[in-house]
Formats: C-alpha cells, structure tokens, sequence
C-alpha cells in the first residue's frame, strides 16, 4: 500500500522562484503578450503574424539581407524564419535575388507590395507602441531603451 502523500507546504521548494518577478520569466511572459496582441492585429488586415512582421520590419530598413541573416539579427530559429520567408514569397511581399552561387544565402528584399504593407503596419505598431508606454514619462522611456539595451548585452554573453 502506498503511504499517505506529504502535506502540500512539504510540497513546495524553499528555493522557489516567483515567475512573476523573476526578471527573465516577467520579460519572456511580456514579450509573449506583446507578440500575440500583435499577431492578432496584424494577422486579419494584413496576413502577417509577428514572425512576418519582424522580417518586414528588418528588410525595411536593410535589404536584399540574407536569410541566415535575418536569422541572427531577429533571434529566430532557421526553421521559422524560412516558413515566415516561403508565406511573405507567396504573398510576393518578399523577393529573392537569385545568385547560384550562394544558394543557401540568397538576398531577399520587400517588393512594393511589401513596402506598403510594411508603412502601414508601422503606424498602428508605433500607435501601440505609444498605448504600452502610456504614463511613463520622457525620462522613463530612456530609462527604459537603456536597460533593455544593457539587458540585452549581458543576455549576449550568458
């Protein structure tokens, strides 16, 4: 017969971590919020989920970047950023530049149908950028840039 289980206060750890002010959980748990409140405006309009919209973004502001590229400079995985880029191909918002002799790092850039979509998807992005950062003052919002800046420098040498 099995014994009794423990009582649920010897259940718990003494070294548990509260995931809401853990700093890497309550930042992973915000981006997660950020990313499908985004996804959920831009994919009816637009058919553009988050994944697509960072590539747009980054190919607005660098084009013909390589797809390996645009893997390292938005921190998604191979795998997704070839999905996002074979949807915005078909969608011909994304054109390929054919170079045989880079097969696997052939440049890719928006096309106009892209760009359009891309300058109207910034102005709702900065509208919501603007609603998240309601009530923070001028000071604060540099505040903010600078840690998330060196947050991020530090994530790059863990």
């Amino acid at each position: 017969m099995d014994a009794d289980p423990p009582p649920d206060a010897e259940r718990r750890s003494a070294l548990a971590i509260d995931m809401n002010v853990f700093i890497p959980s309550a930042i992973t748990n915000l981006a997660q919020r950020i990313a499908s409140s985004a996804t959920a405006a831009y994919l009816p309009r637009w058919g553009v989920g988050i994944t697509d919209w960072r590539i747009l973004a980054l190919l607005a502001a660098a084009p013909w970047t390589a797809p390996v590229e645009i893997g390292e400079a938005t921190g998604l995985d191979k795998a997704a950023v070839s999905r996002a880029l074979r949807g915005l191909i078909d969608k011909e918002f994304v054109e390929m530049r054919a170079d045989e002799t880079r097969r696997r790092r052939q440049p890719l850039a928006l096309t106009r149908a892209g760009l359009a979509v891309h300058d109207e998807i910034v102005t709702l992005a900065r509208q919501r950028e603007a609603r998240l950062l309601t009530g923070f003052t001028t000071q604060e919002r540099a505040q903010l840039s600078d840690f998330l800046a060196r947050l991020g420098r530090e994530a790059a040498q863990l």
